[in-house]
């Protein structure tokens, strides 16, 4: 019973660690990356697709993405898709190449984007702790149902507990390296 309350928090932990660095990808810092365009969403023949799903998207030098549609139809969706997204850049089409320049980010902006990456660290740290809540609740409704001993219990809250250290020490990291990142010029 331990081992399996131990495993389920552990798996939990590590997908909320996941969470973050899929969300801190999103997050662009002066270079130019092709994951910086994955969350956007194109209606490609009917339906919502992610972008890269519709087209090729790489870095062409340190501040150019280059997207090329798989579709030569859906260049302006595309075009448009990207204007419209909350990452504020202005592709160019040159033919069927549509070109994303990213602006160099100001002193403003990056404080603020140390903020939003403080901000998501912050939640991706109250998920891990809302699994070792419930982790610990098991662990005393088993003592309740007289399925484990109080010894047992200590213990499993101790390992719980060391798990919660050890991932919030990785998201500490991650928000660390990326407020850098940020801060680099």
């Amino acid at each position: 019973m331990l081992n399996e309350i131990k495993k389920d928090a552990d798996s939990r932990m590590v997908k909320s660690v996941a969470a973050l660095k899929n969300e801190l990808a999103k997050i662009r810092t002066g270079r130019a990356h092709p994951s910086l365009l994955e969350h956007i969403t194109v209606e490609y023949y009917g339906s919502e697709v992610p972008l890269n799903q519709a087209a090729s998207i790489s870095a062409e030098d340190a501040r150019t993405l280059s997207v090329v549609p798989f579709d030569k139809s859906m260049v302006s969706k595309i075009e448009k898709a990207i204007m419209t997204s909350d990452l504020g850049l202005n592709p160019a089409t040159a033919g069927v190449n549509i070109r994303v320049p990213l602006p160099a980010l100001t002193e403003e902006r990056r404080t603020e984007l140390t903020k939003v990456v403080q901000g998501e660290g912050e939640q991706a740290k109250v998920a891990i702790r809302n699994i070792r809540r419930d982790a610990n609740h098991q662990l005393k409704d088993f003592l309740k149902e007289k399925e484990l001993t109080e010894d047992d219990v200590r213990k499993g809250e101790t390992i719980v507990q060391q798990l919660t250290d050890r991932y919030v020490g990785q998201v500490d990291e991650l928000v660390e390296a990326k407020c850098r990142e940020l801060m680099e010029i």
